[in-house]
């Protein structure tokens, strides 16, 4: 099995699990209280920006695919979810007005009433085509996952079979992100414009119930969420599927001529990452609580690529370590919690600072450091004697080459 043949997997998961352990008994809802219910929810967020960096490392660690539009896949599936969390928690509250009136209302009243709650702050009471099936939970699911999919795929097949490659594809991944983000901003596009989708936190039918504890269940889903990708992105580049990509981020040209469809598997690997995305996404939201277009702006897919070279592309822990480690800074220097540093005649802020460190630190990273933080495993591993069990390490016949393989 391909768990066994990479231990990394199992330990990946461990970790996973105890982190989501000790944060579930940290917290206010099952735990000590030690932790906020705003840093659990920073930590389910930081889960979902991990499976995004893992979706991203797939697609450009692993088959050279730099997409500058990936942050926009995460947005959309944040929509679709949106959706429905408005709508059916407006509806609950313009149900309970209109229960109140001498006549009950009638479908088409409700609809009405909810239509003008949502999108009275832009000007309109109809509601839109997109929103049709909004007050249906499974068939939002459905859309969280197959619209930013339809939408790679497009595009992809469009890019691919012209043979739009290198920083050609980047711009042209940039283009549809901004285009998109373009279009949402315009309050007739029929998701309230610059106003977003808001109030997501609140949970339809649960409002009864603490944000401690939607936090937490937020936490769990994210990190189910992460562990599942992780293992099925294992699967996917330990296998025949994973070394053709390898080998088309390498040399595309002798790999379509050896007569495999590079076309269709580039396709494949950016739909399948666009529509993870998706899903981090719809988990992120609930707990950002608001969505608006400005989450789709290209600045956002450029963090993304960073947070993977940081880690370390090609890795799928490098990309899972990258995010968490440069958002959890990130939340810590815009969130005021770092002490400003005085240098005598210029005190650094480090809300203002905090990109330029990162960049810094891109920059660095790339120059010493091509490995990301994920080089520092490597580092560790090489310190412990490899176990032989009779083999030999030399370069002779059965020797033992793995790690110069991994070198």
């Amino acid at each position: 099995m391909f768990i066994r043949k990479d231990p990394s997997i199992l330990v990946f998961l461990a970790i996973l699990a105890l982190f989501t352990i000790g944060a579930t008994l940290m917290s206010e809802a099952y735990g000590s209280g030690a932790l906020p219910t705003s840093m659990i929810k920073v930590l389910g967020k930081t889960l979902c920006l991990a499976l995004a960096a893992l979706a991203m490392d797939l697609v450009w660690g692993y088959a050279g695919i730099l997409s500058l539009g990936h942050m926009a896949f995460f947005a959309l599936g944040g929509y679709m979810i949106g959706m429905w969390l408005m709508y059916a928690r407006t509806g609950e509250i313009v149900s309970a007005t209109l229960s109140r009136a001498a006549i009950p209302p009638t479908p088409a009243e409700l609809q009405d009433g909810i239509a003008s709650q949502i999108f009275g702050v832009v000007g309109s009471s109809d509601l839109p085509l997109a929103w049709t099936f909004a007050g249906s939970l499974p068939i939002q699911l459905i859309l969280i996952v197959a619209v930013p999919g339809l939408l790679a795929l497009v595009f992809g097949w469009l890019a691919f079979r012209s043979r739009v490659n290198g920083v050609y594809l980047s711009i042209l991944t940039q283009a549809m992100t901004l285009a998109l983000a373009l279009y949402l901003f315009q309050n007739d596009s029929g998701f309230r414009g610059n106003n977003g989708l808001s109030g997501l936190q609140n949970i339809p039918g649960l409002t009864d119930v603490p944000q401690a504890d939607i936090s937490i269940w937020f936490l769990w889903a994210s990190a189910g969420a992460l562990a599942l990708a992780y293992v099925l992105a294992a699967w996917l580049v330990s296998g025949k599927f994973g070394s053709v990509i390898r080998a088309i981020r390498d040399d595309e040209s002798r790999v379509r001529f050896l007569g495999y469809s590079v076309e269709g598997y580039k396709l494949t690997i950016f739909t399948l990452t666009a529509m993870l995305c998706a899903i981090a996404g719809a988990l992120y939201y609930p707990q950002a609580g608001i969505i608006n277009p400005a989450e789709l702006a290209p600045i956002a897919s450029i963090y993304l690529a960073v947070w993977v070279a940081i880690g370390g592309r090609g890795r799928l822990y490098g990309a899972v370590i990258g995010a968490v480690v440069v958002s959890l800074l990130s939340s810590w220097f815009t969130g005021g919690r770092a002490p400003d540093l005085s240098l005598g005649f210029y005190t650094i802020d480090w809300v203002d600072w905090w990109q330029v460190l990162l960049g810094l630190s891109f920059v660095l990273v790339t120059l010493f450091a091509p490995r990301g933080l994920s080089s520092l495993i490597d580092l560790a591993a090489r310190l412990r004697h490899p176990s032989r069990r009779g083999r030999d390490l030399g370069p002779d016949v059965g020797a033992l080459r793995e790690r110069e393989a991994k070198a």
